[in-house]
């Protein structure tokens, strides 16, 4: 749900599925280690953490959303 709402603003999120990827029991346990219960979603600007889609969400309601994918070189306006 939350690449939806990144992509609807002209994002285009690269997504790894966990259990598709090589190392995804290794990314999902170092998830868990960071405090995510569940771990994924998991969002990354760069190799920054974001957060979970609650956090997206928060962000989006603040109007911090677009300025965040702005710094990220991730839509232009």
């Amino acid at each position: 749900m939350y690449n939806l709402l990144i992509s609807s603003f002209g994002a285009n999120p690269t997504v790894y599925e966990l259990d598709e990827h090589p190392k995804g029991h290794q990314i999902d346990k170092e998830l868990k280690g960071l405090g995510f219960k569940p771990s994924v979603p998991a969002v990354f600007k760069g190799q920054k953490l974001i957060g979970g889609a609650n956090e997206i969400m928060a962000l989006h309601l603040k109007g911090q959303l677009v300025p965040l994918l702005l710094g990220a070189n991730a839509i232009w306006v």
